[in-house]
């Protein structure tokens, strides 16, 4: 299968190992200072990237837009909600900053064409595209003509959508990941879809990953063996901090344990094992292991060896069990006690 690769700084999607991207998304709750706490969690956890999202109210929203689960005891309507999510263009450019010093790709996604201007503009190496942004076009638009790598979330999109927004993005010759994505929040665990992987890898022929909203870490690790190339959580301090996405995030020491787990699977999925020569680099651990012919009783000088004077023991440093036959009716030239092995110096 070939898959087209392509880079987001120092990483190399579909090539290298799976890139994790933290997401943050409302979690601050509208703090710029519980925003820069995020980024800070997240670089002390493994994680390759942390993601935002880029709500301008007044670019995207409207009065009559309704919240799709009522959430919040201080915003009256969903418009007044993405208001108070909003940061400036400087304070994004202030964490986009902290991130990078800390060692994060930053990302957020856009939901706005005055948003992607903005994002473009402070520098973000490629874009997140949530599943609802497809059908915008002309926010699609402008992220296309900035070149740089679009990582697509799937969650409401069918086949046939899909095809046309990978062959619209592959006739401009644009970078593409897909994530396999079901917009439930949380997610059950029956409706995550990893047998979308593989298809999208077949189907699609570029990196693919799960974007997972269960608020648990086993999509994650389960999409780890089966050797996604993107994993995306939302993230939390807390599961009963407020907040819209709580449910469907993983904590950050699950998100620690996930990024430990992702790079286990690597080391293992990479190194194949040759069953002859790890069987050769463990021939002294295999005599401590093994045994050889022993006495089973104390037995005398004279003694002529029987096969039920005989039985095998611990270590593997003495006579073979394969050379039984060649000591058989042989004579003892000495005692011989029942606390160690038989030797050929012991037999006439």
């Amino acid at each position: 299968m070939t898959i087209n690769g392509f880079s987001i700084g120092n990483h190399v999607i579909g090539k290298d190992k799976a890139f994790i991207i933290a997401e943050v998304a409302q979690a601050h709750d509208g703090s710029l200072g519980t925003a820069h706490a995020y980024v800070d969690a997240i670089a002390g956890t493994g994680a390759d990237a942390v993601k935002f999202q880029t709500h301008i109210a007044a670019e995207e929203s409207t009065l009559d837009e309704q919240f799709r689960v009522k959430f919040s005891y201080q915003d009256k309507i969903r418009y007044e909600y993405w208001k108070r999510m909003e940061f400036t263009k400087e304070q994004w450019k202030e964490l986009f900053v902290h991130a990078s010093e800390r060692g994060l790709v930053y990302l957020s996604s856009p939901f706005s064409v005055k948003a992607v201007e903005m994002l473009n503009e402070i520098g973000v190496p490629a874009w997140k595209v949530g599943s609802g942004e497809i059908s915008t076009p002309d926010i699609m638009n402008t992220i296309v003509e900035t070149g740089k790598p679009i990582l697509l979330s799937t969650g409401m999109s069918n086949y046939q959508e899909i095809e046309d927004i990978v062959l619209m993005l592959k006739k401009r010759s644009v970078s593409l990941g897909l994530f396999q994505c079901t917009s439930l929040y949380p997610t059950p665990l029956e409706k995550v879809g990893l047998n979308l992987i593989n298809e999208f890898k077949d189907r699609f022929q570029c990196p693919v990953g799960l974007s997972d909203h269960s608020g648990s870490i086993y999509p994650g690790l389960a999409s780890l063996t089966k050797g996604v190339d993107m994993l995306e959580v939302h993230v939390t301090f807390d599961k009963r901090l407020f907040g819209p996405d709580t449910a469907s995030s993983v904590t950050i020491d699950e998100l620690s344990m996930l990024a430990e787990a992702r790079d286990a699977f690597y080391i293992i999925e990479h190194n194949p094992v040759d069953k002859d020569s790890a069987s050769t680099q463990l021939a002294d651990t295999k005599l401590v292991f093994s045994k050889s012919i022993a006495p089973s009783r104390n037995l005398e000088k004279g003694t002529v060896l029987q096969r039920e004077m005989l039985t095998l023991k611990k270590p593997g440093t003495g006579i073979n069990s394969s050379e039984m036959h060649n000591i058989l009716d042989r004579r003892l030239k000495m005692d011989v006690s029942a606390g160690r092995l038989i030797r050929w110096s012991d037999l006439e």
